[in-house]
């Protein structure tokens, strides 16, 4: 049976962490990344500057990406932030941004690529969390903008059936600089069982190869010896 093709993947926070390893993995299988991020991607790879934070700008960046590269076949939702502490410590101005960017990017970018993915039946991949699955203290901008991303998905999959394929993506702690610049207690502890961000990249790649008609819904990514999973 033939492999499907790639095709051309819009990776949003790309330039870095899961995103950027997701790029690479779509440049090694013959697919053409392209990266929506406010940073630029080290790598050589098609690039227009995005705050995922703003929903319009959002847009607005998908739209030149598009007279870049042409139309997406898939779209990876990767970008993420966070802020820990208390809900009365942490400023309103950072717990909302972690909405904003983890759960309203994610829904502009989609609704933006919407018209392109139903003309070529194509992709969306969103990148939820094990906590989007299960809270932790301290963590209430980023539990809530998570599982925000896990009812969005289940419905977006509802809605599409038959048009755009649906994937939610649900990893567990990867080996990023996601966690860098936090209090030491909110930091991994030397014991902490992280992933390589390469190799849950494979599985958007499992998820963008399927035949036309068959999904992959749901995939949860954890370390064998993951202590708090499930």
């Amino acid at each position: 049976m033939t492999t499907p093709t790639i095709g051309t993947i819009f990776v949003t926070g790309g330039a870095s962490g899961l995103g950027e390893a997701v790029a690479l993995a779509v440049r090694d299988a013959g697919g053409i990344p392209a990266v929506m991020d406010i940073n630029p991607p080290r790598d050589d790879l098609p690039w227009q500057k995005a705050d995922l934070s703003d929903g319009a700008a959002t847009a607005e960046a998908l739209d030149r990406l598009v007279e870049q590269v042409g139309p997406p076949d898939a779209v990876v939702t990767a970008a993420g932030t966070d802020c820990c502490g208390p809900l009365d410590k942490v400023p309103a101005e950072e717990w909302d941004r972690v909405i904003k960017v983890n759960l309203i990017g994610t829904a502009a970018v989609v609704r933006a690529a919407l018209p392109h993915l139903r003309q070529r039946h194509g992709r969306v991949v969103t990148v939820g969390s094990t906590l989007g699955l299960r809270p932790a203290g301290d963590a209430t901008a980023y539990c809530a903008s998570k599982y925000g991303v896990v009812g969005f998905t289940r419905a977006l999959a509802m809605e599409l059936a038959g048009e755009v394929g649906v994937t939610m993506l649900v990893p567990a702690g990867m080996q990023t600089h996601f966690f860098d610049g936090r209090d030491p207690q909110y930091q991994p502890g030397p014991d902490a069982h992280l992933m390589d961000p390469a190799d849950v990249a494979s599985a958007v790649l499992l998820a963008l190869r399927q035949p036309p008609g068959t999904e992959v819904r749901e995939l949860i990514m954890t370390s064998s010896t993951e202590p708090s999973w499930p």
